[in-house]
């Protein structure tokens, strides 16, 4: 849904990016130097060659991937720029798309932290020593864990909420594919 001067709202800016990598790598996969990557696309006995069929032009495929990754360099451009001149409200303060971007890489690295802290509340350990068991308590407490985990969970959802709403507010120097 481009503006009036045909330039692209970063949430569709981020979908074209993707659908960028995708042909490249598609791409890539058709050219000849593929064959020897052991990708599985090709037969690698030795008494089968492959060529180009007729209506397939390699070098029109390299000008394509070059035309393509030079649209791609353009892109990431334009969404890093909107990355840094794009602010949002977070807990109080003014921050970037970008440091709010590697703050929510930093939550959810820290949910993952809890989570694993959470699997070891839960437990505790039973050692067997001939007829009776040594039991030791987890460090942490479960409810306590359970809790933090959740609040971070929360902190990371209203975080990448603010995220992709400004995405659908915010148009990138970019011009749409036609």
């Amino acid at each position: 849904m481009p503006d009036q001067n045909n330039k692209i709202y970063l949430y569709e800016a981020l979908e074209l990016r993707a659908e960028y990598n995708s042909r490249l790598n598609t791409y890539k996969d058709l050219l000849p130097e593929a064959q020897n990557t052991g990708s599985g696309l090709w037969d690698s006995s030795d008494d089968v060659r492959y060529r180009p069929v007729e209506e397939f032009d390699v070098e029109n495929l390299r000008e394509k991937i070059k035309n393509l990754e030079y649209k791609q360099r353009k892109l990431n451009n334009a969404i890093q720029e909107a990355n840094y001149e794009t602010f949002i409200e977070y807990n109080g303060r003014e921050i970037n798309l970008t440091e709010a971007l590697d703050l929510r890489k930093a939550v959810n690295d820290e949910i993952k932290e809890l989570r694993k802290k959470l699997q070891k509340a839960a437990y505790e350990k039973v050692i067997y020593k001939e007829d009776r068991d040594i039991v030791e308590e987890p460090e942490i407490s479960y409810t306590k864990m359970e809790k933090e985990l959740e609040k971070k969970r929360k902190e990371f959802r209203k975080l990448n909420r603010k995220l992709r709403e400004i995405s659908f507010a915010t148009v990138i120097d970019f011009k749409d594919e036609k």
